[in-house]
Order: C-alpha cells, then structure tokens, then sequence
C-alpha cells in the first residue's frame, strides 16, 4: 500500500495518523510541504513504520526554512529520478512552470540552469547559485533527464492537459515513461478526471492504492 499525499502546507498530522493505522509500505508528499522544522524530527513518529518520499511543489521555496529542511534530504526527494516503491516503478516530477522559465506551450526562455545562471545577474543569485525561487522551476532539462527511461507512476506537482490549468507536456512525460497512472498534487480543489488512472490529490488529502495496473 502507498499513501499519496496531497499538499500539507505545513500540517501532518493527518499523514502521521493514516501511517500509524494503515501500515503502509510508502509515503510520496505530492509537493508544498512547507516544513517549518526539520523532516527528520517532523516524521520522527514514523519513520521507523513507513518509507517517506517527496516530490518538491513551489512554495517549497517560498521561505529560507521550508527549503533547509526540505532539501537536507535528497535520498527522499523523487524528483528527476525512478525509484522501485511496493513493487513499482515511480517516476518524481517536482516543482511548476513559470514564464520567466518555461511556461509551455510557449518555447523555454531557459532550457537548462546554466543558461538561466549565465543571464540572470549575479545579484540575482542565492548562495552563489540559483535564486531560492527558481529552485522550484521546471526546466527542459528536467523532463530530458527521463529519456529513455520507463516507469510504471508519474508523480507530479503541475497538472495534465485534461486539467483546466494543466499542461501537454505533462502528458508527452508520462507517454515517454509509458505509465498506467499519473498522480498531482498544487491543486486544492481536486479535479475529477474522465481517465480513472489519472489523479488529483487535493490540499491535505490522501489518496491511498493497495494496487495498480501496470498495463499500459
């Protein structure tokens, strides 16, 4: 069984409470958990229960402490990477588009961090490098790191086309990867989709599997 876990926006106690009854073998954070103390000492309650995963969403930049603590614990963070979870191949997405990026369909102003940090001004930089916001910005690179890679789950932050404020590319990714199921988080209000295997998790809601398809 995974939990998939829909924004905590700094709440886990419902998390900490599902894992405690339900046992399951995982845990992916679909993005803004916005933690305000350590991951370690947040999920010390569990983390002898349960695997934890994440993928990073955009406000997990939004604030100096959220990204520390987050980002102190890259062997849990999904993104850009394929992890075997309870049996399964899941492919981590983090982060969202923005215009000063890559908002597509629109062609990317910047396809790799390089090009963003040989233009952006030194000014602009956060402790010598990308400025803390742009640390949750999807580049072409990203999507690039999954070729020739596949996979049974997409876990995403941004949405699918099919969602009124999702995007193609979330779709060519998950048709590259050859999932059978893609699953988001950003958005509160859950979206219902005409595909069954396509799913958004909304603010503070789990979704839990005890098993999937893997047929594509």
């Amino acid at each position: 069984m995974i939990l998939f876990c829909g924004d905590p926006h700094g709440e886990f106690g419902h998390i900490i409470q599902h894992v405690k009854q339900e046992q399951p073998s995982a845990v992916i954070m679909l993005g803004d958990l916005c933690l305000s103390q350590p991951f370690e000492q947040t999920f010390a309650s569990i983390l002898e229960l349960t695997d934890i995963w994440f993928i990073h969403g955009n406000h997990d930049t939004d604030d100096v402490r959220y990204y520390d603590h987050l980002f102190a614990c890259p062997e849990r963070n999904l993104h850009g990477r394929v992890i075997e979870i309870d049996g399964l191949k899941i492919a981590g997405l983090g982060g969202i588009f923005r215009s000063q990026i890559w908002y597509p369909p629109e062609p990317p102003r910047y396809s790799t961090r390089l090009d963003f940090l040989a233009n952006c001004g030194k000014g602009n930089l956060w402790r010598g490098s990308l400025p803390r916001k742009h640390r949750s910005s999807i580049f072409p690179e990203d999507i690039q790191l999954f070729q020739g890679i596949k996979a049974d789950i997409l876990v995403s932050h941004e949405a699918p086309r099919a969602h009124p404020h999702g995007f193609q590319i979330i779709d060519q990714l998950a048709q590259s990867l050859e999932v059978a199921s893609i699953i988001h988080g950003h958005h509160h209000d859950p979206f219902k989709y005409d595909d069954p295997n396509t799913i958004n998790v909304g603010l503070r809601e789990i979704y839990t599997r005890t098993c999937f398809t893997t047929e594509r």
